[in-house]
């Protein structure tokens, strides 16, 4: 390889030929994104960005066991290779023994199109979505609103090698769009997001008619106190609880006593029912629309995530099944430590409830309850029961009789949405949708609403 050259595959094996360590695993994860930015019904801002991050895990076998070294650097080409090998080298063998230790994975075939050239996204991405944004602006232009909001759109290419032979590769595209709706004077707001893998399912006229309607509701105003009301629950909120949960559900800690899924004794709630309705909350790297890396790409190592399982297959996961407790998620180690199977974490998350109903069927069906349109500022109070508290915001909607009446003032709650998913009367459609507060770190998901009696909203926010 000459020293000008920069191709991710050459990078990854010239890597692996300098490694001196008992074990070597590069990942170059190839990076281009396109963005949008809009404020006022008018587009302020766009741009495309190009970038390369080079991971070197090295290990070392010493007497007493393996040791482990990770350093991560960006836009490293040929000639800083050899400079980036022996930090994480040094890293190893100044490192006591890993406790997550492994023998690295072997026997994974070779991706055919390992030695191609990285995938790219361009200003491209947005030829059809920008001209309808624009048709949208007018609308709203016309209907006496105001848009703001941003589109985003990444790919990454991440090629894997390793000291034992696997060399894979897994492209990733990741869209996202957030749309906000002000009233001119900016104290009525109304948001919509979506998640998109290339902008050809998204449609801005549709959304900023959704938009507008909840504009529309805002207009009556209605103070409501604290207290437990039945709630709506709209997909992208459900994503927001069951993600945290998602990320809460490590075997180790729930055998360690420290989780919502321990029991006394160093057992866990595996086989539990969680509830009543026929909930399968899932992940699977092959879920259309959704599709994640189907081998691990661990860039360091962690509670849920181990550098000796990169390139560990991954197969669709059943978390809840049919309600119950199915699966806790472990690497390699902590499936040894607990003697539950390999499960380990993949990139996305489902919530099949066999619900026929849109949000606007569930709403028609309402006596009295709380419309939600996202959670956010979410954080844990208490572990051993995954208690969250957080607020709402962008418009808590008062339903009577089937229909919208109103807007109430926002709330801050306190629920675990292991609780609430025990308390759940009712699970609409499923659907592709944005976590609102996880959005920069997962957006591949798809749930239903949800109908809760009795949703704690703990006191008033005076937020918007």
């Amino acid at each position: 390889m000459s020293r000008a050259s920069s191709k991710p595959y050459e990078i990854v094996e010239r890597a692996l030929e300098l490694s001196t360590a008992d074990g070597c695993v590069v990942i170059a994860d190839e990076e281009s994104s396109a963005n949008l930015r809009w404020a006022g019904n008018a587009l302020t801002t766009n741009g495309v960005t190009r970038g390369r991050t080079l991971t070197v895990v090295a290990t070392v076998d010493g007497s007493e066991g393996t040791a482990s070294g990770v350093v991560s650097r960006s836009a490293v080409t040929a000639d800083e290779l050899e400079p980036l090998v022996r930090a994480a080298e040094a890293a190893a063998r100044a490192a006591g023994p890993a406790e997550d230790a492994r023998p690295l994975v072997e026997g994974v075939p070779v991706s055919k199109d390992f030695r191609d050239a990285p995938a790219e996204t361009s200003s491209a991405v947005f030829d059809t979505f920008a001209p309808a944004l624009g048709e949208a602006f007018a609308r709203a232009r016309a209907g006496g609103r105001e848009l703001y909001g941003f589109a985003n759109h990444e790919m990454t290419s991440s090629y894997l090698g390793t000291s034992t032979g696997l060399r894979l590769r897994h492209d990733q595209p990741n869209g996202t769009l957030e749309l906000n709706a002000k009233s001119p004077d900016r104290t009525k707001s109304a948001w919509a997001g979506r998640s998109t893998r290339d902008f050809g399912d998204v449609d801005p006229a549709a959304l900023h008619e959704e938009l507008a309607q909840r504009l529309g509701w805002a207009e009556r105003r209605v103070d409501l106190p604290a207290g437990r009301y039945e709630t709506l629950l709209p997909p992208s909120a459900v994503a927001d609880l069951l993600v945290y949960q998602l990320w809460s559900s490590g075997a180790r800690d729930a055998v360690e006593g420290r989780t919502v899924f321990s029991r006394p004794g160093g057992s866990t709630r595996l086989g539990d029912t969680l509830s009543a309705l026929p909930l399968t909350l899932r992940s699977d790297p092959a879920e259309p629309g959704l599709e994640a890396a189907p081998f691990t790409l661990a860039h360091s190592s962690g509670g849920n995530a181990s550098v000796f399982d990169n390139g560990l297959p991954l197969a669709p996961t059943e978390w809840i099944k049919d309600g119950k407790l199915e699966r806790l998620i472990t690497t390699r180690h902590t499936a040894a430590l607990t003697g539950l199977p390999v499960a380990p974490d993949i990139d996305n998350l489902i919530l099949d409830a066999g619900g026929t109903k849109t949000l606007d069927e569930m709403v028609a069906a309402t006596e009295r309850g709380l419309l939600l349109t996202c959670l956010w500022y979410i954080r844990e109070v208490d572990p051993a029961n995954l208690l969250l508290t957080g607020l709402t915001r962008d418009g808590v909607y008062l339903v009577e009789n089937g229909e919208v009446v109103g807007e109430v003032n926002n709330f801050r709650f306190n629920e675990s949405p292991v609780d609430l998913l025990s308390r759940a009367s009712e699970a609409g459609v499923t659907e592709k949708t944005l976590p609102r507060e996880w959005g920069d770190w997962f957006t591949r998901a798809a749930m239903p609403a949800l109908r809760v009696p009795d949703f704690n909203m703990s006191s008033v926010s005076r937020g918007v």
